[in-house]
């Protein structure tokens, strides 16, 4: 007959055995694992340089030639020279038979005409915006720059945008005549709510309180008709130019720059000197065609010489006598 106490004495064994095999992995993880390892050292912080203040854009002055003046803060208007900067909300302008030309930075070249009068509106690296407030300019952006190069014409209801590279000739005779022509790229021009595009080879014209024209075909010539006296010789010093070209056209009468009405008419007095003078006249369009006249005047101011007959003399002495 079994024990009855062989199961009772194997209950402490078994519990036991379970123990320990229940201990064996925390023991493994307590003692046997490898500690993780330590953390690692924080990082040095990282050196940040200050930002680089840009430079202000401006426009710089790389040819001159005769009277070109910029408008000071102090309200005076001083000589210009290669080298000098035009900045934004500053003014320049060319007198008569001078013209300048301007850089701004890579992207932006601008000529002036004579008798042209611009200032900035803004000059960024992506924008430029100009006011001009007379005469006629061009305006060059260079291919594969992203610069857009906005024209406003003074005391008119006229915007020319170019967006790509392009080059183009703004013309604005300060009483709402504007012309715009585009040599290269794609111009927008903007008047009275109606907008028009002047592609390459094209020009248009706004006269006062009127819409852009349809864009046309420059022409292979400019009109230009000048009234000369029929008579050559003259005894006055002074001449009446008169004349007609295209409207939007810059016109010089001996040097001097005019400005022509919205049909195109302009008039100047010119003084002569004594014996032969020779009078010229040129007109440029925005299509950068241009045209001349030139006229020869004779100036004679000598009196008449008394022409006396000596048997007249005679005769009236003798009537004269009782």
């Amino acid at each position: 007959m079994a024990d009855p106490r062989a199961p009772r004495r194997q209950t402490p064994f078994l519990v036991g055995l379970v123990l320990i095999l229940a201990a064996l992995p925390l023991g493994w993880f307590v003692f046997l694992r490898e500690p993780p390892p330590p953390p690692p050292p924080p990082l040095p912080p990282v050196a940040v340089a200050p930002p680089v203040a840009k430079r202000p854009l401006v426009l710089e002055f790389t040819e001159v030639s005769g009277t070109v003046e910029v408008l000071q803060p102090d309200g005076a208007w001083r000589a210009a020279t290669v080298g000098t900067s035009l900045r934004r909300d500053e003014k320049v302008r060319t007198q008569d038979g001078s013209y300048a030309m301007l850089i701004g930075g890579e992207a932006v070249e601008i000529r002036m005409d004579p008798g042209t009068e611009i200032s900035v509106e803004e000059l960024t690296e992506s924008v430029s915006r100009l006011l001009l407030a007379r005469g006629m300019a061009t305006a060059v952006v260079k291919s594969g720059k992203r610069h857009t190069f906005e024209v406003k014409a003074a005391n008119a209801d006229a915007v020319a945008t170019l967006e790509q590279g392009g080059a183009f000739t703004m013309s604005n005779n300060g009483t709402g005549t504007v012309a715009v022509g585009t040599r290269e790229g794609e111009v927008t021009l903007v008047g009275q709510g109606k907008v028009v595009i002047v592609r390459a080879g094209q020009q248009a014209v706004i006269r006062p309180g009127q819409a852009p024209s349809e864009p046309a075909a420059v022409p292979g010539s400019l009109l230009l008709k000048v009234d000369w006296p029929g008579e050559r010789t003259r005894r006055e010093r002074e001449l009446v130019v008169r004349g007609q070209t295209e409207p939007g056209s810059r016109v010089e009468v001996d040097g001097v720059t005019l400005i022509p009405d919205a049909q195109g008419h302009f008039e100047r007095k010119v003084a002569l000197r004594e014996g032969r003078n020779t009078v010229d006249v040129r007109a440029v369009g925005v299509g950068r065609i241009e045209q001349r006249d030139r006229q020869d005047v004779v100036v004679d101011t000598t009196p008449p010489a008394l022409k006396t007959d000596t048997q007249d003399i005679w005769n009236q002495a003798n009537d004269a006598s009782p």
